[in-house]
């Protein structure tokens, strides 16, 4: 197998290391998204495991090459690919399986009284468990070495809306509060026992579910009901699993996709928040890199006008800002990426 190079990959390591950490300058990094030859996601079906294991070991060759030629701050990582219906469908949901999009779960519930029925899953249940097992092959393959991508990771508020039927589960929220947070700890009981054994096994140094970025330590997940319920539900129901989940960790990266800038005050109460990635209008994205600035690192889907090494100049002075942009051609992919290095001060 093509491995990657050790001083190449620690040094992009490192890179990150010093972007995260809040005692040194700010800087950017960047992700340059140029891959031709990438290869279509596999059905992340039961019955594909593999399937799902080559998928991952080809694609890991194939990301170690590009980094051999193209100086950005990619890490290649093992990529255990899931959708969002994993931990519900280990607490008993059925899972839709369509040809042409990505598994999800079936609300499983729809009644307050229902929740006391349920049992938190071991954290090796299926289909938990398999995700280990795809997990160690591909860690046997690759060697310590190599960083693991975590699975589709959300919150338990997150998960208890895809096992409760979203028609009923938000009005609980205010009629039958208590039984929506029986509900969330028991998600987050087997969330914490997955992630510990996942961490105990792979390390606790990661690359991101989405967007893919490194991550040294803590945990990462997706926060997209948000926008949905006010800022006293998010303080009631969102913001203490958040605390919980930082601090059990050491930090957290948050994606978002939701339409919540009524929540940003709360976001900004959770400890050592090291990254949040917003998928929103470029208006609300500008405000974001204001806001957030020295607050913590940001990585969303607009970096600003013009060519990719005009933008680290077009964000706030203050900002740490992870960059993504994209090349049509491999001599494209290694302009934008040694200009985009000029551009954040690196030689």
């Amino acid at each position: 197998m093509t491995r990657a190079s050790s001083h190449g990959l620690a040094e992009r390591i490192r890179r990150w290391h010093d972007f995260f950490d809040r005692g040194k300058p700010p800087s950017h990094l960047f992700r340059i998204n140029y891959a031709p030859d990438a290869l279509p996601f596999p059905k992340a079906w039961p019955d594909r495991r593999e399937e799902r294991i080559e998928w991952a070991k080809a694609q890991y060759g194939k990301d170690v090459a590009r980094m051999e030629w193209l100086r950005d701050d990619s890490i290649p990582c093992l990529y255990p690919f899931t959708g969002t219906e994993i931990f519900a469908e280990a607490f008993g949901c059925r899972v839709a399986r369509p040809d042409d999009n990505m598994p999800f779960a079936l609300p499983l519930i729809s009644k307050p009284s229902e929740v006391a029925r349920l049992r938190t899953p071991r954290f090796d249940a299926p289909p938990l468990g398999m995700l280990f097992e795809i997990a160690d092959a591909l860690r046997a393959w690759a060697g310590r070495d190599a960083v693991m991508r975590v699975v589709d990771i959300q919150s338990p508020m997150d998960i208890a809306s895809l096992i409760w039927d979203k028609n009923t589960f938000f009005m609980a929220m205010i009629e039958e509060p208590q039984a929506v947070k029986d509900l969330a700890a028991m998600v987050r009981e087997l969330l914490t026992a997955f992630l510990d054994e996942w961490f105990a096994r792979y390390g606790t140094e990661f690359v991101a579910h989405y967007p893919a970025y490194y991550m040294p330590g803590g945990i990462t997940l997706s926060e997209d009901d948000i926008g949905t319920v006010g800022v006293d539900a998010f303080e009631e129901f969102y913001l203490p699993e958040l605390v919980e989940l930082s601090r059990r960790y050491g930090a957290i990266g948050i994606h978002c996709c939701a339409h919540a800038r009524h929540q940003w005050d709360g976001l900004m109460k959770t400890p050592n928040l090291r990254l949040l990635n917003l998928n929103q209008p470029v208006e609300v994205i500008r405000e974001a890199y204001s806001r957030f600035a020295s607050h913590c690192a940001q990585m969303h889907l607009w970096y600003g006008e013009g060519d990719p090494w005009t933008w680290p100049a077009q964000l706030p002075a203050n900002s740490r800002v992870v960059i993504e942009a994209g090349a049509d051609s491999r001599e494209r992919a290694i302009e934008i990426s040694e200009k985009l290095r000029a551009a954040c001060g690196r030689k």
